[in-house]
């Protein structure tokens, strides 16, 4: 990625999602998010395309996130990541097939959680006011330690899901959801403690 001498870097993006700050359609920031998200589409890209040792799929892992990948770390491909720079992965993390990650606005995967099939995490929205539908609002997701989400479960941009919760195959979660509880459901309701 090129920038000019008065364009923001990488850094600056992550310090304006990372604060939960509007990035305007057609903004600077947006044209670095653009580029950023070409790189993520060229890694995951590389890491779809065919078998890799589990050593292989961390290595990528790690250009995609630019950071360290733990060696505790198992993803099954195909994987998306559309921007990757703004995903952290824990210890013991193990991420099924088919998983679809929008991190833009930050997700976090804490230790020893298990991502089920399919699964579609998206940390942006956009505003409903049609004049601004271009803007982007990004919010982050959190997975404390030891969540099991279910195959083809939804989690939302500003969700936090607490320690030893469970999240129901096909689940929508909208909103946050306690430690060591199991929701299901659109939106996603507790239906049991743990």
């Amino acid at each position: 990625m090129t920038t000019t001498p008065d364009a923001p870097t990488l850094a600056a993006l992550l310090a304006v999602l990372d604060a939960g700050e509007r990035v305007p359609g057609g903004s600077r920031f947006h044209g670095v998010m653009h580029a950023t998200s070409q790189e993520a589409l060229r890694v995951t890209g590389e890491l779809n395309a065919g078998y890799h040792e589990p050593v292989e799929v961390r290595a990528l892992l790690s250009r995609l996130t630019g950071a360290p990948v733990a060696d505790s770390v198992t993803v099954f491909p195909p994987l998306t990541s559309d921007f990757g720079k703004n995903l952290h992965l824990g210890e013991r993390v193990f991420i099924n097939a088919g998983c679809r990650f929008q991190d833009q606005g930050g997700i976090t995967i804490g230790d020893d959680c298990l991502i089920g099939h399919n699964t579609v995490m998206a940390s942006l929205n956009h505003d409903l006011d049609p004049d601004h539908r271009g803007d982007l609002l990004p919010a982050p997701i959190v997975l404390g330690r030891n969540v099991w989400v279910g195959a083809g479960a939804t989690i939302l941009a500003g969700v936090t899901i607490g320690d030893d919760a469970v999240v129901a195959a096909g689940a929508v979660v909208t909103k946050d959801v306690p430690a060591r509880t199991v929701v299901v459901g659109s939106p996603a309701r507790v239906v049991k403690e743990l």
